[in-house]
């Protein structure tokens, strides 16, 4: 009897291996070209440039100012939302919350301008009841107003899933003594808060420290300018490619340290949804702590909602001008295509990945496991801005930007978006116990038979969702298109940047409510397929 195709070891971790030898190959030739410009780089600048200092100064104070006011902000919106599973909305906003991790950047520049600009909604309401606000959102106010709105959702889920995580006897042993909200906190919540937090703080002061497209439009000014921005600017503009890889250089240094302490001290939460929590009745959920939860969760609704729906509102009388415009829709349709691309590469990398690592752990080699894992987490600690200069650095005698620059556009956006698929696939790959495995060894159901019978009905709605974040956060970059695309054949996010720029604000509208409509379609396309794929596996598979 012949063995099943692809049945031996090696498929499983053979692609795997491979995958994250490139991955590290590319990250640390990037690299290796930074570190070839170091020895021409004018190193002393960075204490005499009083420019630099100040970019290096103003970078570090908004990202922690951030970090700290996003993390205090996201700790009692967990508690809230753990503390009452029946709010009214509450699966709804816990999928805004999700969704804004894949929300473009520009996009919500354009709401939040509608909603706290000089002529924005709450401006005018405010004038209205006799009081004149400060402008407030350009500068560090409106940075930090940004930074908010995208981090506090994404760090409050985190908390909540590692909160749902705590074993239901300590909740059954909480009830049962009538703990009130002081002692559930420091008995129960806060020694898994203070677990998580060294990461989640880490990973909120990298994507402030190296926030590009928030800081570009709502920066304000010289005054306002960061890291990212800076070698954007000495890259595109002053063609000082020197100048471009110290600022990188700079930049990775941080965002190494960082992480670096941060890893020491503790574990990173997962994204990986959970479902086994059981909300067992609370002694804290009763009385004044009502209202205190109600403030904190329609706090969270005011933030998210008033944007999104100025986008909605906005565009959709912007959107009729831009209709019949050909520059929009070869906008959409190069979006749709790059997207499509780089979510499709980062799917099937992060099912390499994680299936070599899986199988290194079952085997009992758990450092070349981590290893493997790991490579497809790099961009986390380097940022896109500084894999692009290292890219442009190692391909300038060879690679021309109008020609193929948008090629670099889709690598760009794989290896920024895989670490997020290889969250959302981690789950369900691991999903299939040990005894079900040595089932499947007894009867002989390897390689590709496990993979179609098996693997494939609980992955197919994860590979789906794993697709839709993936192309969805290629649709909305910003950063790498500004670096390598081309303004003559823009994506989406970069027209939208054009139309802003020269003051074309109802097309601007049109524009980010077509993007938002884009993905949502998205969403809900990849989700219906996965759904009905896997009910006919489930139907299929049942006697």
């Amino acid at each position: 009897m012949s063995n099943p195709p692809f049945s031996h070891p090696r498929w499983v971790t053979l692609p795997g291996v491979v995958s994250a030898l490139l991955l590290i190959l590319i990250v640390v030739s990037a690299m290796l070209a930074l570190v070839w410009m170091a020895p021409a780089l004018p190193w002393a600048s960075v204490w005499q440039d009083a420019y630099l200092q100040r970019i290096v100064r103003f970078s570090l104070w908004q990202a922690t100012l951030s970090s700290l006011l996003v993390v205090l902000l996201a700790i009692p919106l967990a508690r809230a939302l753990l503390r009452r599973p029946a709010w009214p909305g509450r699966k709804l906003l816990l999928r805004i919350m999700e969704l804004t991790l894949v929300l473009p950047p520009i996009v919500v520049v354009f709401g939040l301008v509608a909603v706290h600009g000089r002529q924005g909604w709450l401006p005018q309401l405010l004038s209205g009841l006799g009081w004149q606000p400060p402008n407030y959102l350009y500068g560090l106010g409106g940075i930090l107003l940004a930074h908010i709105f995208y981090n506090v959702p994404l760090c409050a889920r985190l908390l909540l899933q590692e909160l749902e995580r705590i074993p239901s006897q300590h909740w059954r042993l909480a009830a049962q003594l009538g703990l009130n909200s002081r002692g559930v906190w420091l008995m129960l919540e806060w020694p898994v808060v203070r677990r998580a937090l060294p990461r989640l703080l880490a990973l909120v002061f990298t994507l402030c420290f190296t926030s590009f497209a928030i800081v570009m439009t709502l920066g304000g000014g010289p005054r306002a300018t960061t890291l990212e921005v800076a070698i954007y600017q000495a890259l595109r503009f002053d063609m000082d490619i020197g100048r471009a890889a110290l600022l990188a250089i700079l930049q990775l240094l941080i965002c190494a340290l960082l992480w670096g302490v941060s890893g020491r001290l503790g574990g990173m939460p997962s994204l990986t949804p959970y479902t086994l929590y059981r909300h067992w009745p609370r002694a804290d959920s009763l009385g004044s702590s009502r209202y205190v939860d109600s403030g904190w969760i329609g706090m969270l609704w005011l933030l998210l909602l008033p944007p999104l729906l100025a986008v909605v509102l906005n565009g959709l009388g912007g959107i009729w001008l831009m209709l019949w415009r050909h520059e929009l829709w070869a906008a959409w349709w190069l979006s749709i295509k790059l997207a499509l691309v780089a979510g499709g590469l980062a799917t099937i990398l992060a099912t390499l990945l994680l299936s070599a690592a899986g199988g290194y752990a079952r085997r009992g080699d758990q450092r070349i496991s981590a290893l493997t894992e790991a490579s497809g987490h790099l961009t986390l600690l380097i940022p896109a801005m500084v894999l692009g200069t290292g890219w442009f650095v190692l391909l300038r005698p060879w690679v021309s930007l109008t020609e193929q620059g948008y090629s670099l556009v889709v690598f760009a956006n794989t290896l920024m978006c895989l670490p997020f698929l290889m969250q959302v696939l981690r789950g369900p790959l691991n999903s299939l116990d040990e005894p079900s495995r040595r089932l499947a060894d007894t009867l002989d159901v390897r390689g590709w038979y496990r993979w179609r019978w098996l693997l494939w009905p609980r992955l197919k709605p994860a590979i789906a969702l794993a697709l839709a974040y993936g192309m969805t956060y290629s649709l909305g970059d910003f950063s790498v298109v500004a670096l390598f695309g081309s303004p003559s054949q823009p994506t989406l996010p970069l027209l939208l940047y054009q139309l802003l720029g020269s003051y074309r604000l109802r097309e601007a509208a049109g524009c980010a409510l077509l993007m938002l409509l884009t993905m949502l379609m998205i969403f809900l396309l990849l989700e219906w397929l996965g759904r009905r794929g896997y009910r006919s596996e489930r139907e299929r598979s049942s006697p």
